[in-house]
């Protein structure tokens, strides 16, 4: 225990005293503090427009042949384009296409009937819905006048095609998409730290042997302690930096809660509610150990520094793929209570982000879940005895990189 500790303390002072690690620390801290302060610096900086006037709004031209369709039309669509400065174009066509080319205006309708137009841009974003907004008016505007040749009044058609429904969602099991965010933010936090990290641990392990200084610690200290050591002080050093980070965002939130307003995007954030916090400390922790062995591992059999990027694509290739069937289940491609979402929640290399992801977004059972978690345990606790095994005979091995199944036999034997 000693040995294990006196491990940790100096891994842990190697991270500390590294400018890089220390920067991008200092750096993200300071990014989200810009962020947090975001609504305080835009006040300071436009202190009298509260609320954008038809300056700020980009212009949208409406074009058609007879003046009072494109009077009624301007009305219409002002209604239904709130973000636009609505305008009734002046002159020609021509004129019309001039004006959105050169920046004038960001974009036109040119309306030959209430049924057929020609909407212009520019550039056309591929998040560009104007044309869906303005075939609704323009339904509704059909409808309206269909209504009054049929012998309707203008006010009875409006009352009509005024008709609000109703309606109300009961969700008895979980809302996915009040918890897609958490699933997201926990799925990609866990794919950068296991790729940064885990390569850093498999560098550090490869440098040491390198440098044949294990040679003479491997003797002397037991290589569990050695192995946890590294491993823990890596873990504490990421959970660390993320701690300095979203404890930055989470502190200055509250400083400026009120600057914010009601801003459904960062209370939802900001506002995790306590039972998936734990579960994302749980997974996160356990899945970043569990992989942090494996690149430890072998990192200590790699003959020679360059060699750390080959030795470690297998790991990288099972993450990689776990964190895409993961994701693709989450955005939709697939169900994360499909069949190969179960089995992925109780197979160690992907239960961290299968298990979580179910969790947020669909009702699993707690017997379930704790077998996950005991499953995981488990496996990052056997991992890690037969890591250090591995570790204890992999930095004693250099010239030719020896094969993982050469390595795990001697270590079973070790």
């Amino acid at each position: 225990m000693k040995q294990f500790g006196k491990i940790l303390k100096f891994e842990l002072n190697g991270y500390l005293k590294n400018k890089i690690f220390v920067g991008v620390t200092l750096f993200l801290m300071l990014a989200i503090a810009v962020v947090m302060f975001f609504p305080n610096i835009r006040d300071l900086l436009h202190p009298d427009k509260t609320t954008p006037d038809s300056a700020d709004r980009p212009v949208m031209l409406i074009y058609a042949a007879e003046d009072g369709l494109a009077s009624d039309l301007r009305e219409a669509f002002a209604g239904a384009f709130a973000d636009y400065d609505v305008q009734t174009a002046q002159g020609t066509l021509e004129d019309v296409q001039t004006f959105v080319k050169t920046g004038v205006a960001e974009c036109a309708f040119a309306l030959d009937s209430l049924s057929s137009y020609t909407y212009y841009v520019n550039d056309l974003s591929q998040f560009d819905y104007n044309r869906d907004t303005a075939d609704a008016v323009l339904q509704e505007m059909n409808r309206a006048a269909a209504m009054v040749q049929a012998g309707l009044s203008p006010e009875q058609a409006g009352e009509i095609l005024s008709v609000q429904v109703t309606g109300r969602t009961e969700t008895l099991g979980k809302d996915q998409g009040a918890t897609f965010l958490y699933t997201y933010v926990m799925i990609f936090a866990l794919y950068m730290v296991i790729m940064l990290y885990g390569q850093m641990v498999a560098t550090n392990v490869a440098t040491e042997k390198s440098s044949r200084a294990m040679e003479v610690l491997i003797t002397s200290a037991n290589p569990v302690s050695m192995m946890f050591g590294k491993v823990l002080a890596s873990c504490l050093a990421g959970l660390g930096q993320l701690v300095a980070v979203f404890g930055t965002a989470l502190v200055l939130y509250r400083v400026n809660k009120g600057a914010w307003g009601e801003n459904p995007v960062i209370s939802y954030f900001f506002d995790i509610p306590t039972e998936l916090f734990v579960y994302l400390l749980v997974f996160f922790v356990l899945g970043f150990l569990l992989y942090a062995f494996l690149y430890g591992a072998i990192g200590s059999t790699a003959s020679k520094l360059e060699d750390i990027n080959t030795s470690v694509m297998p790991v990288t290739f099972l993450f990689i793929i776990s964190f895409l069937v993961v994701v693709m289940a989450v955005t939709g491609a697939g169900s994360v209570d499909s069949t190969l979402m179960k089995v992925c929640s109780f197979i160690p290399f992907s239960s961290p982000m299968a298990m979580f992801a179910r969790i947020c977004m669909s009702e699993v059972p707690a017997a379930s879940i704790a077998l996950s978690i005991g499953l995981l345990a488990a496996a990052v606790v056997f991992i890690g005895v037969l890591a250090a095994k591995i570790y204890r005979v992999g930095v004693l091995l250099y010239g030719t990189t020896p094969k993982i199944s050469e390595v795990v036999k001697a270590a079973w034997r070790a």
